[in-house]
Formats: C-alpha cells, structure tokens, sequence
C-alpha cells in the first residue's frame, strides 16, 4: 500500500496554523454576520456573470439618479459592492486552503482506515484459525460493522 501522507505536522507548526487562524476569524468577525440555511437559500446569488451587471447597474444609477427607485440607496449599493470586493479574493484563498486541508486529511484518514481494515481482517482469519487472543480483539473491533436494532428496522421501513 502507497503511503501518500508520510507527515506528522510539529506542535510547532500547529501552532502558528491555529494562531494564523485565529487571527483571521477575530479580525474578520466584526464585518461578519450569519445566515440561516434558508436565508442562503433564499437570497440572490452575485456571480462572476452578475458582476458585470451590477457594476453596469451602479455606474448607471450613480449618472442617472432620477431612474433609482425611491427606497435605493446608491452608496449603499456601492458600499455593498466594495465589500464584495474586498472579501471575495479571501474567499478564494480559503477554498485553496480548504480543498488543500480536505484533500490532505481526506487521504491520510483514508490511508488509516485501508490500514485499519487490513488488520481487522487478519483478525478475522485469525479468529478462524483460533488462534489464542485474536477473539477478544475482533469482538471489539466488529463493532464497527454491526448494525444496531434501530438502523436495521428503518432500512426494513
């Protein structure tokens, strides 16, 4: 079996990762608010094909003023628009950086698990072969693959 994750990240360096991160949380969560799942849903998306309108839309607004409806606020729009362009480069950043800590811990979990799986089935054959101890150990290790009373009736549903 491959070992693609030959690392042990340093105390050291788990450190500095969750103090950088920490820093950016804290600096970040007064500008930050909430969404429910369904606000997110609910809500007009800006999308790099949407850009291009809204910035049409704002320059057009701002000469023209007499077409704005009564309740737009203009600077308002364009604050919106600048703090959409303020964090939108962070927002790539922290998917470079999520896709590189998912991909990362996705394949070291995955290289543990293949490892686990291993071992438990030389426990299996173990325990057929009966050799002294290995029953205790795959008593406690089949746990995993049991399943409960309350999943099997649902499945049967």
């Amino acid at each position: 079996m491959e070992n693609k994750i030959p690392i042990q990240i340093s105390e050291a360096d788990q450190q500095i990762l969750d103090n950088a991160y920490q820093t950016i949380r804290d600096t970040f969560r007064k500008y930050a608010i909430t969404l429910s799942p369904k606000d997110r849903q609910d809500l007009p998306k800006m999308a790099d094909g949407t850009e291009a309108f809204v910035l049409k839309a704002l320059e057009l607004a701002s000469k023209n003023p007499q077409f704005a409806p009564p309740f737009m606020d203009v600077e308002e729009m364009k604050k919106d628009l600048d703090a959409y362009f303020q964090i939108k480069p962070f927002l790539t950043m922290a998917k470079q950086s999520w896709d590189e800590f998912s991909d990362t811990a996705m394949e070291a979990g995955s290289e543990a698990y293949v490892q686990a799986l291993a071992f438990y089935n030389s426990i299996k054959l173990a325990v057929k072969l009966k050799i002294p101890g290995a029953k205790a150990i795959y008593d406690e290790l089949k746990k995993r693959f049991e399943v409960s009373p309350k999943s099997a009736s649902s499945a049967e549903d």
